[in-house]
């Protein structure tokens, strides 16, 4: 049976982690400015990847961020290619110049 995935704010690193068991297995870093979340790196660990962790960490980071009443900036081309495949319900973008272009 393989575990189900978990997903936490780690406030100090300035990151969503994505958890298999106690195994870290991503990470949607981000930073914050005057009401907006800048998300700017996303990653998954090697040994995690083609498990669909990405999708299930992109998503509930950017709920999070929808329930913090954040306007979401996707600088990191994962969260960008996400909102354009995506609805997130409730969520205000302000799209760069460069993310749009992906």
């Amino acid at each position: 049976m393989t575990e189900q995935p978990t997903i936490t704010r780690n406030e100090h690193a300035r990151r969503y982690e994505i958890r298999v068991g106690d195994a870290l297995a991503g990470v949607a870093e981000f930073s914050l400015s005057e009401g907006h979340i800048l998300f700017t790196h996303t990653e998954i660990l090697e040994n995690f990847k083609g498990r669909g962790l990405a999708s299930t960490l992109a998503a509930e980071a950017l709920a999070d961020a929808v329930r913090r009443d954040l306007t979401i900036v996707p600088l990191c081309p994962y969260i960008a290619r996400y909102l354009s495949r995506h609805e997130v319900p409730g969520a205000t973008i302000a799209w760069p110049t460069e993310a749009r272009r992906i």
